[in-house]
């Protein structure tokens, strides 16, 4: 696999490396194994669901946290307090695993949930009001407004 190195952004941008420093992370992680396979799917311009194949793990195997922007998807499996069995042969994983995902600011995790070996994680973008457009008065007209919203009397 080939590395890019982004040294030259990091001389040419400015406010922005946190932005160098996720896709240099996000590059090294893809590095890895692809273990549990997901999808990321966009169903509008504020909705994303993402799905990951965790076949053989149950609720209580998983963990989903966020913390900084970072999604982080665990599975551990517990196989020594189920009896020995004997494979065979042996085509689901059940492994340990560790995803990342790395967030744009806004985007909050609404929900997860196990369904037919996929755990479904909905996330929205959800933009505070103090960060939406608004409409700046010019000389002297009453008052500053959100765009597209009626001022209030």
């Amino acid at each position: 696999m080939r590395t890019i190195d982004y040294t030259p952004l990091y001389r040419t941008i400015v406010g922005f490396d946190r932005l160098a420093n996720m896709i240099d992370s996000a590059a090294k992680q893809e590095g890895g194994n692809g273990y549990p396979p997901y999808n990321i799917e966009q169903l509008n311009e504020h909705e994303y669901v993402i799905e990951l194949a965790v076949a053989g793990f149950g609720e209580d195997d998983l963990d989903v946290q966020v913390q900084e922007n970072v999604l982080m998807v665990t599975g551990k499996r517990d196989n020594d307090a189920a009896e020995p069995r004997q494979y065979l042969h042996r085509g689901i994983a059940e492994r340990s695993f560790e995803r990342r995902f790395h967030l744009a600011d806004h985007i909050q995790v609404r929900d997860a949930r196990l369904e037919n070996g996929l755990l479904v994680l909905r996330l929205e973008r959800e933009v505070p009001e103090a960060k939406k457009p608004r409409q700046i008065a010019i000389n002297g007209k009453s008052g500053a407004k959100l765009i597209g919203k009626t001022k209030a009397a």
